[in-house]
């Protein structure tokens, strides 16, 4: 996430609010240190966003997985 310093807000409001409502979020700093994050009044929360299972039914997993090339595997290690 870019930080920005409050001068530089000041200067390039416009573009960074245009940026957050494409839905990037970034920090302004004052001194350095982080005082804000803005984001988008509509982007979702961070505790919001699922990632757990967002490719679900999309991938489909061999039952064999587990033992996939094993044959080459041993002639590598000599077994």
């Amino acid at each position: 996430m870019e930080s920005v310093n409050m001068h530089e807000a000041k200067t390039r409001l416009s573009q960074l609010v245009a940026r957050a409502q494409q839905g990037e979020s970034f920090i302004i700093a004052k001194a350095g240190k982080p005082v804000v994050r803005v984001t988008a009044i509509d982007s979702p929360e961070p505790s919001q966003q699922k990632r757990i299972g967002f490719l679900a039914g999309q991938l489909e997993i061999p039952d064999d997985f587990d033992r996939m090339g094993e044959d080459e595997i041993a002639k590598m290690f000599g077994v």
